[in-house]
């Protein structure tokens, strides 16, 4: 699937999305060595869940997606899920070049909303 990001989308980014952007293209250059930063934060937050994340989830994509909120999985089992995608990425990572910043811009700009359904998913106990 190939994502194209609009000028006009560009031209609307929030404040958080400025944020996040400017926080992966520092984990873009420092993510040359073997270490990825955006993994282990990723998997810090499916491991504890911080409240943080979900309030910068929610300024992310501005209006909650409350109505199509649909849990399918247990919270255990999306978070496992989504441990082992972010240790894959983790692993992927160790090669010259920084997947996950990459996958991340694609994110923070485009805004999906199967990425909400997936933090909302880790996040059942709250909406």
């Amino acid at each position: 699937m190939v994502y194209s990001i609009s000028v006009q989308t560009l031209i609307t980014m929030n404040k958080t999305q400025l944020k996040c952007l400017s926080v992966f293209a520092i984990f873009a250059i420092i993510g040359f060595g073997p270490i990825s930063p955006g993994c282990l934060i990723g998997m810090y937050i499916v491991i504890s869940r911080p409240n943080w994340f979900l309030r910068l989830a929610n300024n992310l994509y501005d209006k909650p997606l409350v109505k199509d909120l649909i849990i399918n999985n247990p919270s255990k089992n999306i978070r496992i899920k989504c441990f082992l995608c972010l240790l894959t990425l983790f692993i992927i990572d160790i090669a010259p070049v920084p997947v996950t910043p990459v996958i991340a811009f694609i994110i923070i700009l485009s805004r999906p909303r199967w990425f909400y359904r997936v933090i909302r998913d880790v996040y059942p106990d709250i909406g």
